[in-house]
């Protein structure tokens, strides 16, 4: 039985790492804790009264074996997942086990449905990319919103941020895709995604209360141009990011993130506004709460337990509204975020 609630963390010691080391001993599961740096990881093992540490890297598969050796599945933090996310899905395919990232990064989360679809749906073992807040959040809410809709014209996800604060982790992940873009922008249109030049525009987005209209900027493409049409006929996605949170990001000076409670968590707020058109008719689904890299860790721990009690609709590669049913996922995220549901 206790192998049953062992999962390993890949990136144990990053920012969102610790959030879902601290999740997973919150929810009863015994975490193994992986990355390249013993000592990072001997220090966080002390921290929890003493945890299971096993250092490995993506540039060696035995360690990787070692790390992920009786664990019932493992949880990938560690960016840039164009580095990490092969090598650990290898190693969780060797292994037998689910795999789940929180990756962001919207190249990282192509190639894990390019290249992995086949031999994880051969395998039956589940592959959850993005499961974060984003990528992951907005593909549940899109998923939720759609209702009993098979198809729908658009899907338009908002993000409205407090602020932006962003790890190291996030900004390497944001040279990496910018380097493989070429600096270019990107966005899924006509039921694909291209790559283009055209200046990105700044727009009002509604926000409902408590945040109402703020500036956005439209074409801030996010994880969920992969993960929503990945299984929704829907053949236009689009993700806006408020104009004052994009500037933080940016920032050569950018801050990281600052804690302000017992549990680690940033003052950041933020709320998620998913549009979805169909013909004249629109549906929508709204989430509200506070510090994107936090949330990430229950997401992504209710993904790894929903799996390993066979809570899931589908196996193989799948996003997070795929393999899940959606609104009852988010219903179990109520301690983490409010919902609202417009149809």
């Amino acid at each position: 039985m206790e192998s049953v609630r062992t999962v390993a963390v890949f990136g144990a010691y990053g920012h969102t790492g610790r959030f879902v080391v601290a999740e997973l001993l919150e929810r009863g599961f015994v975490p193994v804790l992986s990355g390249r740096d013993a000592d990072r990881l001997r220090t966080l093992a002390a921290s929890h009264g003493g945890l299971d540490v096993r250092p490995a890297s993506v540039d060696d598969p035995a360690s990787l074996d070692r790390a992920l050796a009786g664990a019932a599945a493992v949880v990938n933090c560690a960016g840039p997942f164009a580095v990490t996310g092969a090598p650990v899905i290898e190693a969780a395919l060797r292994a037998g086990i689910p795999y789940v990232d929180v990756a962001a990064e919207i190249e990282a989360n192509a190639d894990t449905f390019a290249r992995f679809a086949d031999r994880a749906r051969a395998a039956g073992t589940a592959v959850v990319p993005a499961m974060a807040f984003y990528g992951g959040l907005g593909d549940l809410l899109a998923t939720t919103a759609m209702g009993d809709w098979t198809t729908a014209d658009e899907v338009h996800v908002a993000y409205g941020l407090s602020s932006w604060h962003p790890t190291a982790g996030t900004l390497a992940a944001g040279k990496v895709s910018r380097e493989r873009r070429g600096g270019r922008h990107l966005r899924h249109t006509g039921g694909r995604l291209e790559h283009h030049d055209e200046p990105l525009p700044v727009l009002e987005w509604p926000f409902p209360a408590p945040m109402g209209p703020r500036p956005v900027i439209g074409g801030f493409t996010m994880a969920d141009v992969v993960t929503v049409p990945s299984h929704l006929a829907v053949p236009e996605v689009r993700t806006y990011m408020a104009v004052d949170a994009a500037r933080d990001l940016s920032a050569p000076d950018a801050p990281a993130p600052v804690a302000v409670d017992e549990h680690g968590r940033s003052a950041q707020t933020f709320l998620v506004d998913v549009l979805v058109r169909s013909g004249g008719a629109e549906r929508r689904a709204v989430a509200t709460g506070r510090d994107i890299y936090a949330v990430s860790a229950p997401l992504a721990v209710e993904a790894v337990h929903r799996i390993l009690t066979g809570r899931t609709r589908t196996t193989g590669v799948a996003s997070a509204g795929a393999m899940f049913d959606a609104p009852e996922f988010l219903r179990a995220l109520s301690a983490h975020l409010s919902l609202e549901v417009r149809h």
